[in-house]
């Protein structure tokens, strides 16, 4: 049967579809104009510079870090650059068998292993983290064509840090290492000026100089405008703002001094600082033993560190700075300055030396014996034991404290780097705080009593005592000391004096300070140090000082062959020269080394020597120093200033460096 269609309808039907699809095309073309319009018009700024962005990259520059010099000139920081082996551990897959394969290619100690381990412990998995550092060229060329089966993986040219003299002045310099997780988040507070600057950088100081002049040292950052490839690879740079270097920091110090006396100490443990009385000025600032701050740099391996962190004789203490110790018969010229400062005694005052002290039941007693009647400048002299009990059952606790703060001790100096202690100057106050339990809190007459001589609850640094003995030297005038004295601008190489407060006058009377001065050179002239200061070209004055390093019962005769080395006598030693004109003042402890005029006084005697009279001792003299059987020099000293620099160490350290 034929079907009849209707033309008519199928051709209106037709029109109406052709109108709905043409309302369609014509809709969606009408927004894609819009669209276009919209993109090209109203965003074409936004989206241009997202283009750019694509097609470009901002990269920071980070500067080349400042020098630090000595107060000669003479470099103790630099830096070099060279071509570091990164991984980044988000990108690398299997970071064992990623180190396995590129030990086919490079050589890969077990040492770089376990540095890269510790330094992935403190970073984030998008951090690239060294695993190799200063590759040669032919090292940088292997790898580069081999580059393609190692995702994550890249050579960097970074600057890094050098030491050239190793171990010298470890403890004042101190160290730069990657800055870790802990840093950054502290860094999270800083000013948004100071954040953007560290843009890149990836290093920061950790300890000493380096630390407290971070900012000073790190100069600022740079920017450039790399063209960049689809796959993110640069292509060639398109513009650049140069980053500025940081500025050269210029300490006091004087490199050569600290060296003969880090020499001296030997193997021995210890601490010297050496003051200019007259400005604060740190001349040497020596802790022993000292650390090689190079194995910081790179990043320092598990076992370097356990080696480090687990000596028995503590190489990262800074003792000069943070070592506190009792400061034995040194305290007792302070001691005399305070009973005159406050009235308590006389310097005509005599005082019967039987060789003990009678008090409360127990009998206090002086290796001294018996010395007799001693008036003020001879109990310095003679240094006796009973003349300093009495004083300090007159003072008592409190008027000792009062007295001995304004010369700094158990205070923080304010020196220009970070980490100082206080130690302690008791008082009852300090005891009610410093204990727990009612009766430890209490505050007994007994204890005041070896306080005179510079034992019992008495802990100070090194620096306390050195900066003591200098407002001695300066007739009671006090200046903070300093180890930094100008900064040089690496732009315009305008040198600028680093600003100091004021020093402060203590108020002692002259002929008080002068008594003390007699009787610290009687010390020197008739007295414990005669022996080593003799043929001296200059007139110093001094106190030795011995100090308990472990307890012992009230007359127990002390027995150092019984005692482990560790227990025994600290020796210790104060002064400074020339008398009537000081320029120079030191305060030093050889640790479990004895007697001090035996261990310490011989030490500062060829510190004088060489800042006075440019002497520099022969080398038989240098070995018997190191062992303490020194008294005044052996031999014909050496002409200081002809002595060669750098030291053979140094050198080679330097020459290693590329």
């Amino acid at each position: 049967m034929t079907e009849i269609r209707n033309v008519a309808a199928d051709l209106s039907r037709f029109r109406r579809r052709v109108i709905v699809i043409g309302v369609v095309v014509l809709a969606a073309f009408g927004l894609l104009c819009a669209r276009l319009a919209y993109l090209q018009v109203v965003r074409h700024e936004d989206l241009a510079e997202q283009a750019e962005s694509n097609r470009t990259a901002i990269v920071p520059v980070v500067p080349n870090r400042g020098l630090i010099l000595d107060r000669s000139g003479i470099v103790l920081a630099s830096n070099y650059s060279a071509y570091t082996l990164e991984i980044t551990p988000s990108k690398a897959g299997n970071l064992e068998d990623t180190i396995d394969a590129l030990t086919e290619v490079l050589e890969i100690s077990p040492r770089d292993r376990r540095r890269f381990k510790r330094l992935r412990e403190d970073s984030r998995s998008f951090d690239s983290v060294p695993i190799r550092t200063r590759l040669s060229d032919e090292e940088v060329a292997r790898f580069a064509a081999q580059r393609y089966r190692f995702p994550g993986v890249e050579i960097k040219a970074r600057l890094f840090r050098n030491y050239p003299h190793g171990e010298l002045a470890s403890h004042v310099l101190g160290y730069i290492g990657r800055i870790n997780q802990a840093e950054k988040t502290a860094m999270e507070d800083w000013e948004d000026e100071d954040l953007a600057n560290y843009k890149g950088t990836e290093y920061i100081g950790k300890l000493g100089i380096e630390q407290s002049y971070e900012k000073t040292l790190h100069g600022q950052t740079g920017v450039e405008q790399m063209e960049t490839s689809a796959g993110g690879r640069a292509v060639r740079r398109l513009a650049a703002h140069p980053a500025t270097p940081g500025n050269t920091v210029m300490l006091s110090l004087d490199i050569k001094l600290q060296k003969l006396v880090e020499d001296m100490y030997g193997e021995r443990r210890g601490a010297l600082v050496a003051f200019d009385p007259k400005t604060g000025e740190i001349l040497a600032f020596v802790s022993k033993p000292t650390f090689d701050p190079n194995l910081f740099v790179e990043g320092i391996d598990t076992e370097s560190w356990k080696e480090l962190s687990e000596s028995l004789d503590k190489p990262l203490l800074n003792r000069a700075l943070r070592g506190t110790y009792p400061p034995g018969s040194t305290y007792k010229p302070f001691m005399a300055l305070a009973a005159l400062q406050t009235g308590k005694r006389g310097p005509s005052v005599l005082v019967n030396d039987p060789g003990y002290f009678n008090f409360g039941g127990h009998r206090f007693g002086s290796p001294e014996g018996n010395i007799g009647n001693v008036d003020m400048r001879r109990s310095i002299q003679l240094s006796s034991n009973i003349y300093y009990y009495s004083l300090a059952n007159e003072m008592g606790v409190d008027l000792i404290h009062d007295a001995m703060k304004p010369l700094g001790f158990g205070q923080i100096t304010g020196i220009d780097i970070g980490g100082e202690v206080r130690g302690v100057l008791p008082s009852t106050e300090w005891k009610r705080n410093a204990y727990r339990r009612p009766e430890q809190k209490k505050w007994y007459a007994g204890e005041t009593i070896s306080l005179g001589i510079g034992q019992g609850y008495n802990t100070f640094t090194m620096l306390q005592l050195a900066q003591a003995t200098s407002i001695v030297a300066d007739g009671g005038i006090k200046h903070r000391p300093h180890l930094v004295l100008a900064i040089r601008d690496t732009v315009t190489g305008e040198v600028k004096q680093v600003a100091q407060p004021p020093a402060e006058n203590l108020g002692y009377r002259p002929a008080d300070v002068a008594v003390i001065r007699e009787g610290l050179t009687a010390v020197v002239t008739s007295g414990t140090a005669r022996g080593v200061f003799a043929g001296a070209g200059y007139q110093a004055a001094g106190k030795t000082g011995t100090a308990q390093a472990v307890t012992q019962a009230q007359n127990t005769k002390y027995n150092a062959k019984a005692l482990e080395e560790h227990q025994r006598d600290h020796a210790l030693f104060m002064a400074f020269a020339p008398v009537n004109d000081p320029k120079i003042a030191v305060a030093l402890i050889v640790e479990n080394a004895g007697w001090g005029a035996g261990a310490a006084a011989p030490i500062a005697r060829r510190v004088f020597d060489y800042w006075l009279m440019n002497q520099y001792p022969s080398e038989a003299d240098m070995a018997a120093i190191q062992i303490g059987k020194a008294t005044a020099p052996i031999g014909k000293p050496r002409v200081a200033s002809e002595v060669a620099w750098p030291p053979a160490g140094g050198a080679a350290q330097a020459a290693a460096a590329p």
